[in-house]
């Protein structure tokens, strides 16, 4: 569609980015292609020179990926995006690529545990400085960022605990640090929270949730300005190959066509379980930023415009009540993925979290209580029953 054209996102999330070719096919094409071809050798120096603009090699670009990326950039209102592999691709490259020896990262505590790695081992092995501060204490952010700092990091809401990070204040305070501010959105998505407009300078995604959402295929995007993309990110993008498949990309791009109307409805059941689990008394606590008991709901509505997918939830039983309450369940399924269509449930002390240890999950507040439930499709009763069974184990 036209660039000037205004559309709205329903719209957009169908026809953004589309490319024709001249056989004027109505769904968008699979290009299943490694490599592409040059009218002659002169050609192909001068798309190597980048003098011609011409498709080169599915790992820089490839037509499919790119009408992904395209769209991926209307929705999230960015000027330029790149598709990766996985989301931890996605999180990992927008880390690294502008960062040196040297680099000072401080980086929200709330993290993935394979963030977590990236932040708490990897980066100090190249000779970087790792800081993480409580990401709801604006005084540990302050005294954070009170000296020089390349790069801040951050989920919010996070992963499994919803905690929210004011990302306007942080984002201001990184800024007068030096720091580049990248967002982990992928809890939100780009339906329910918009980073950019809040101060961030980059946006990261799994695609695999929510955007595929239906448990098909792994990928992941990185979203920021033209310049950044083009001059910090795109070098090493394309020298360590982080790139997502065409087939992969054509598969997100079907899911996008559906994402308003899944993550409404998800966010839907999702606040009616939370505010179920919210009144029973053997759960210890509910969390769901829409909920009057949720300690950062004030901050959460002012930049989510709802409540998400997610849902989590402790038990006073630890593992125990927390695996039997997962073992009968008859609806909801046991995985370690979420924003999927199907319900599921994931105790992350066992499976997401174990290898941060057990008192960097006390600091985060993951007990072996703690549920994480990513709501799906199904009718909202069942999966209340489902919680109602599984409760009476208890």
């Amino acid at each position: 569609m036209s660039d000037t054209l205004k559309t709205r996102l329903a719209t957009d999330l169908i026809h953004a980015g589309r490319i024709r070719t001249n056989l004027d096919e109505n769904g968008e094409a699979l290009f299943l292609t490694s490599g592409f071809t040059y009218e002659s050798a002169d050609m192909a120096e001068a798309v190597f020179a980048n003098q011609v603009e011409h498709f080169q090699y599915s790992r820089f670009a490839n037509p499919t990926v790119s009408m992904l990326e395209a769209r991926l950039a209307k929705i999230e209102g960015a000027e330029a995006c790149r598709a990766t592999a996985t989301g931890m691709a996605a999180v990992h490259s927008a880390i690294m690529c502008g960062l040196k020896a040297g680099s000072r990262v401080v980086a929200s505590r709330a993290l993935f545990g394979s963030c977590h790695w990236i932040i708490s081992t990897l980066l100090p092995q190249y000779g970087m400085e790792s800081v993480f501060v409580d990401g709801a204490d604006m005084d540990a952010w302050k005294a954070a960022l009170s000296q020089p700092t390349a790069l801040v990091l951050l989920e919010s809401p996070s992963n499994p605990m919803l905690d929210i990070v004011d990302l306007r204040a942080v984002s201001e305070l990184a800024h007068a640090a030096g720091a580049i501010v990248v967002v982990d959105n992928v809890f939100a998505t780009p339906l329910l929270q918009k980073p950019l407009e809040l101060g961030a300078d980059v946006v990261v995604y799994s695609t695999t949730k929510h955007m595929d959402g239906q448990g098909r295929v792994l990928g992941g995007a990185v979203l920021s300005s033209k310049k950044w993309i083009e001059e910090v990110f795109q070098p090493f993008f394309r020298n360590t190959g982080p790139s997502l498949s065409a087939f992969n990309a054509w598969v997100i791009l079907k899911g996008l066509e559906t994402l308003h109307l899944r993550v409404k409805a998800q966010s839907d059941s999702a606040e009616a379980i939370a505010q179920f689990l919210d009144g029973q008394p053997k759960i210890k606590r509910a969390l769901y930023p829409t909920l009057a008991s949720f300690p950062q709901r004030e901050l959460a509505m002012r930049q989510m415009s709802g409540g998400g997918t997610l849902v989590t939830f402790e038990l006073e039983g630890g593992k125990e009540e927390a695996f039997r309450l997962m073992n009968a369940f008859r609806v909801i399924t046991i995985s370690n993925n979420l924003g999927d269509t199907k319900s599921l449930a994931t105790h992350p002390a066992t499976t997401t979290h174990m290898k941060i240890g057990a008192e960097e999950r006390a600091k985060l507040g993951i007990t072996d209580g703690t549920i994480r439930l990513s709501v799906g499709l199904e009718d909202v009763q069942d999966l209340t029953d489902d919680l109602t069974r599984a409760l009476e184990r208890v």
